[in-house]
């Protein structure tokens, strides 16, 4: 009989983690995040990562665990993940997963099963030289398949990751992204979502919140700190506020255009979860 979690997922503003905590209350839970940005030190205000006080005493894992500098993939999470998830069992509590991360939860909970594979520096050096579009047209001759499945707007840097992995294995994406039996009986919830505009209202509200928190001194001390390491320089939040302190967009440009690649993560979020049958999205 399969062991219970629970996962709590949805776009980027929509109350994931209030409802996350609220359950971790309620059933006696802990929270293991699946957000691609949380695992980050530093990289605080951009990725709403939530207080000490917001956490209310509820544990929270995969939070602030490895540097900047680190290329954390998602092989490294699942497995992370996966003995969190032990972990938490083992000690009669209820594992609550809660993130925007698609590809953590499909890593982690559905029946996909990546391999670990070392980062390929060199390869990675010589596709990064390529624009997206490049890149793109790479991967349509590699693997026409993943190409066809590749969801609009994705970045340049999960391109460049499917590229190594298809590149190093040798195989097309549908072969390395092996099937397998889900581990865990999942309980899949998503906050409801009132409309699209209500969801843009929030992320709007949220980078508003973001300045007063201060996001523009947060990117300077990470940028003396860290330099313009790629992990830091792609995330959205602090590559607009960078592009205002180059001089190149004024303050209130960098805002808007923040606020606007808030808004179009939200809809590749929304796109990923769409393909999960045990969720309806009616915005």
């Amino acid at each position: 009989m399969k062991q219970k979690v629970i996962a709590v997922v949805g776009p980027t503003a929509s109350g994931k983690t209030a409802l996350a905590i609220k359950l971790a209350h309620e059933r006696n839970g802990e929270i293991i995040s699946a957000d691609s940005r949380l695992v980050y030190k530093g990289f605080d205000i951009a990725s709403a990562k939530p207080t000490i006080e917001e956490r209310e005493g509820i544990p929270h894992h995969l939070i602030d665990i490895v540097e900047p500098e680190t290329d954390y993939t998602a092989g490294d999470y699942a497995r992370d993940a996966k003995n969190t998830v032990e972990d938490i069992l083992s000690r009669d509590k209820l594992p609550i997963i809660a993130g925007g991360t698609g590809l953590y939860f499909r890593v982690l909970l559905e029946h996909y099963d990546l391999p670990q594979v070392e980062t390929n520096y060199e390869l990675r050096e010589e596709l990064e030289k390529k624009s997206k579009e490049e890149l793109t047209e790479d991967l349509k001759e590699l693997d026409f398949e993943a190409y066809n499945n590749l969801i609009k707007d994705n970045s340049k840097r999960r391109i460049i990751r499917i590229i190594e992995l298809i590149k190093t294995l040798e195989k097309p994406l549908s072969e390395i992204e092996k099937q397998k039996e889900p581990e865990y009986d999942v309980e899949w919830i998503m906050p409801e979502l009132k409309s699209r505009e209500w969801l843009y209202d929030r992320i709007n509200k949220r980078v508003d919140l973001m300045l007063e928190q201060g996001i523009i001194d947060e990117t300077k001390q990470l940028l003396e700190k860290h330099g313009r390491i790629q992990n830091f320089t792609e995330t959205i939040g602090y590559k607009e506020i960078l592009t205002y302190l180059d001089g190149i967009w004024t303050l209130n440009e960098a805002v808007e255009k923040l606020k606007q690649h808030t808004r179009n993560y939200a809809k590749r979020q929304l796109t990923w979860f769409r393909k999960n049958p045990h969720l309806e999205i009616n915005i």
